[in-house]
């Protein structure tokens, strides 16, 4: 898409305050005094270094957002780059690791509500018991939850208020600060390894700045803005973390931190080190601010972190890493409301079961993987270099800066505490096991490291070769079955089954479905198969003739059945069809525009996607696909990606609108750039759809349209605009029809 065809509504700071707003949350209003009792001095070095290494990610991060500006962010790279199987770790990672990272501000606010309302001590239930600070984080994050399941939105200028309110306050206390901090203040610097032990407590704080790339498309001017605001809020929330670090040691006399942990009584909430250095500097006032700033800091990184795992989730629905099916979107408040729903407990058992080192090392764990990954990722699209690869922003002095931060991701792994990082490493391995049980079988994007390494097989080390191939994806045996009845469109049927298979390394599955009479047994009937229909055989052999011109498995089989039509849906379940190319005749069935007839349309669902051929001779070299979005839409947009692939077609993409012709423009620049379809022409008509449609058709070889949603009721009082389309044009038209789960209710209605 050109970018004049785009809203860009995003401005350089609106892109700056995401990650910042993100980044500065419980970094600087829950780990500091932990930070300076554990490093001493050294604390400010420890942010630092993170900074550093968020930094090399960061670079990276900027020119894969503005090369690929995809939902999923830095798993979409992962998987786009390095394939499934990393793609799995990088997705769980991330969705877990911001689960944990929710549960970790969400105890930050707990504590920041106990402070200001004097909560504290422990609450039972029955045998179990409580602290006050965690039940005032359970009860914020359901708030939270709630507030993204049903779709209420947090705008622009409110992320961008908070984000500066938060950063006036800091200044406000560090200048406070600077004009009473004494080197002799400053505690004693702990060693190297405490350092880096304190970087892998408080990397939670620098978890941020990857989100701006989901939003890449929205940004004004991105090949600019996106890098400036990547690298923008890393180097400035580093420099904020360490002067703020600074202060709080310096400013305060040595042992005054470390006092407000000692001798606290069980169950007793632990003090806030911030908001007592902004105390001691400047009195109820600038404590009150502060709390006041941690309270909105912890809430805004909680809320941002739970909105961006629905985006992880989708992003891993569509590549089938899990099942599509938690990307259902409400009814009534147009959510991914199971995506968010399960997110929502993990958060409420993580806060449970973890306590804040736990949760933020877990939290820093999980996405130093995906920081490694990610810096593997743009090394392999430099190196292969597809060409679809054109960023605007190239990272500088490759590929020394992504190898040091892959390399220091990686690292910086040994410090993190050593049940976190079990903990890191075991959902890493389980998201392995995952990919390897469950999504290989599912997921067909292949990366482009392994499509790289198989298409040199013959060049590369046989070992490097083998890797490749035995962790790529099969999605299942991809198996389009073609129900053949008339010989006079056999050729047609299965050059269409054919091709369509042959793009996805599938197979054909020609079936032949043999009727006979109630009373006759089946077993009977199957003895006598070749003296009730003689032309089985004839017709299967012609098929097996036919498909394997395409160089595509074929397999054939008779069926014998007292039903007809009814019996493929049986077939197509007995033989895991993932695809079933059949023929039309104007009284094939008793349901216009779809692929079941009006009783199996009341007690079942299509048993897998369907197409639907009206056959006129077989001709793909120009096709119309008219769209206004939805499954079906989806199923003929991938359909027609196949074709052109295959026979060099020329496609046109068709709006008909009533709401202007600027609205459906940039309707079907978004859909053919989504779909794959790119540079498919756009044309987009005004006034009845049947007639606009029927119009068009007249330059096109074969039309391409997906099958009504109305229900059965609707269809049975009132024509049928696709059945109607099949008797109005004179090319082929293929009706497209995607299996989904539908009640008896969403059929009917």
């Amino acid at each position: 898409m050109s970018d004049e065809e785009l809203a860009k509504d995003l401005g350089p700071l609106a892109a700056l305050t995401i990650g910042v707003g993100t980044m500065i949350g419980a970094g600087i209003f829950v780990l500091p005094g932990d930070a300076i009792i554990k490093a001493g001095s050294m604390a400010s070095v420890a942010f630092v270094l993170g900074g550093v290494i968020a930094m090399f990610t960061a670079l990276s991060a900027s020119e894969l957002g503005t090369a690929m500006p995809k939902s999923g962010g830095a798993y979409y790279y992962v998987n786009h780059a390095l394939g499934p199987l990393f793609g799995s770790v990088a997705g769980w990672a991330n969705w877990l690791g911001l689960a944990f990272a929710s549960a970790f501000y969400m105890v930050g606010f707990g504590r920041y509500i106990a402070r200001i309302f004097g909560l504290s001590g422990t609450v039972g239930v029955g045998p179990v018991s409580m602290s006050a600070v965690k039940l005032v984080a359970l009860a914020g994050a359901a708030l939270f939850v709630f507030i993204n399941y049903v779709g209420a939105k947090e705008t622009g200028r409110l992320q961008n208020a908070i984000v500066v309110l938060l950063v006036a306050i800091l200044a406000v206390f560090t200048l406070l600060g600077t004009l009473r901090a004494a080197p002799e203040n400053l505690p004693e610097a702990r060693s190297v390894v405490t350092t880096l032990e304190t970087t892998g407590l408080i990397f939670v704080s620098y978890l941020g700045f990857v989100q701006i790339t989901s939003v890449a498309e929205e940004i004004q001017d991105p090949g600019k803005n996106l890098p400036r605001a990547v690298i923008g809020s890393v180097v400035l929330v580093t420099v904020i973390y360490a002067l703020v670090l600074v202060i709080m040691s310096a400013a305060v006399p040595q042992g005054f931190i470390a006092g407000l942990y000692e001798n606290l009584a069980p169950g007793e909430t632990a003090p806030i080190a911030v908001v007592e250095v902004g105390q001691y500097l400047q009195g109820a006032a600038m404590g009150g601010a502060l709390l006041f700033g941690g309270l909105l800091a912890t809430a805004s990184s909680a809320n941002a972190s739970i909105l961006a795992s629905s985006r992880i989730n989708f992003a891993m629905g569509r590549d089938r890493i899990v099942t599509p099916a938690l990307n259902e979107i409400h009814p009534r408040f147009g959510t991914p409301y199971r995506a968010i729903g399960i997110t929502g407990g993990l958060i409420l058992l993580f806060i449970v079961v973890g306590d804040l080192t736990l949760l933020s090392g877990a939290a820093s764990g999980l996405h130093l993987i995906i920081y490694g990954l990610l810096n593997g990722a743009l090394l392999v699209m430099r190196y292969v270099n597809p060409k679809e690869y054109a960023p605007d922003f190239t990272v500088p002095l490759f590929p020394l800066l992504p190898i040091l931060g892959g390399l220091l991701s990686f690292a910086l792994l040994a410090f993190v505490a050593t049940d976190a990082l079990f903990l890191s490493f075991g959902i890493a391995g389980a998201a392995i096991l995952w990919y390897v049980l469950y999504a290989r079988t599912r997921t067909e994007k292949q990366g482009i490291l392994s499509e790289h390494v198989l298409s040199r097989s013959e060049e590369l080390p046989d070992a490097a070769v083998s890797a490749a191939a035995g962790v790529q994806p099969d999605g299942g045996q991809y198996r389009v079955m073609v129900p053949l009845a008339n010989p006079e469109h056999e050729k047609d049927l299965i050059t269409l089954a054919s091709a369509l298979a042959k793009q996805r390394g599938g197979t054909v599955v020609a079936t032949h479905i043999v009727t006979v009479p109630d009373q006759t047994a089946l077993a009977g009937a199957a003895e006598r198969a070749d003296e009730i229909d003689e032309t089985s055989e004839q017709l299967l052999d012609r098929a097996r003739e036919d498909a394997e011109t395409f160089g595509v498995d074929v397999e054939t089989h008779t069926i014998i059945s007292h039903k007809s039509f009814e019996a493929i849906f049986d077939a197509a379940r007995t033989h895991t069809a993932n695809l079933v190319v059949m023929g039309w005749g104007p009284d094939a069935h008793g349901s216009p525009g779809r692929a079941e007839s009006a009783m199996d349309e009341l007690t079942e669902a299509v048993p897998c996607d369907f197409l639907v051929l009206r056959d006129r001779g077989f001709d793909p070299s120009r096709i119309l696909l008219p769209t206004a979005g939805g499954p079906d839409s989806d199923l003929s947009a991938s359909v027609a990606q196949m074709l052109q692939a295959e026979y060099d077609s020329e496609v046109t993409v068709l709006n008909v609108t009533d709401d202007g012709r600027e609205e459906a423009e940039a309707f079907l620049e978004e859909w053919t750039a989504d779909h794959g379809l790119a540079d498919a022409e756009i044309r987009v008509e005004e006034g009845d759809v049947e007639s606009a449609i029927a119009a068009a058709a007249e330059d096109a070889t074969l039309l391409l349209v997906g099958a009504t949603e109305e229900g059965l009721l609707r269809r049975l009082v009132s024509g049928s605009v696709v059945m109607d389309l099949v008797d109005d044009v004179d090319c082929s038209v293929l009706m497209a029809e995607k299996h989904r789960k539908r009640g008896l209710l969403e059929r009917l209605f």
